[in-house]
């Protein structure tokens, strides 16, 4: 079944892409929560209209987003965490306390664009991405130190 989507999909597609998906996911899913509408010819036809129209405006989207990943390229994250005495932590560090951090230095990212490459349950040095517009995406590095 191909759809439409109207909103971005973790591990799917962006908004206005036009993905192949199971008919259970999509008919089930993705259409009554409102992420995606059955690709029809005529839906085809309005969205490669609206595509059209917006073209100027997703292209600023991206200059603002490649140079906010300019901006990100040196910076580096210490995030506190309560430790046992072997260095391991207690929980783990997610992209809640990532995006914290980030706000911290003045950058406001949402934590759902947020990405880490590890599991991050010891101390030490890892790295995040940041999925800041489909075609740009920024690797932060940060430091789990003991509170």
């Amino acid at each position: 079944m191909e759809i439409i989507l109207l909103q971005d999909v973790q591990n799917l597609g962006y908004k206005d892409d036009v993905v192949k998906v199971k008919n259970g996911y999509g008919r089930n899913y993705l259409i009554p929560q409102g992420k995606a509408i059955l690709a029809t010819p005529s839906a085809k036809k309005v969205l490669a209209e609206n595509l059209k129209q917006r073209a100027h405006k997703l292209a600023k989207i991206k200059a603002d987003a490649e140079e906010l990943a300019a901006k990100l390229k040196g910076v580096s994250l210490t995030i506190p965490a309560k430790t046992s005495a072997t260095g391991t932590i207690f929980g783990s560090v997610n992209n809640i306390q990532i995006a914290d951090a980030l706000a911290a230095k003045g950058f406001e990212i949402d934590r759902k664009i947020i990405v880490i490459n590890d599991n991050v349950k010891e101390l030490g040095k890892y790295k995040a991405t940041i999925k800041l517009h489909k075609e740009v995406s920024s690797e932060i590095d940060f430091e789990v130190v003991a509170e």
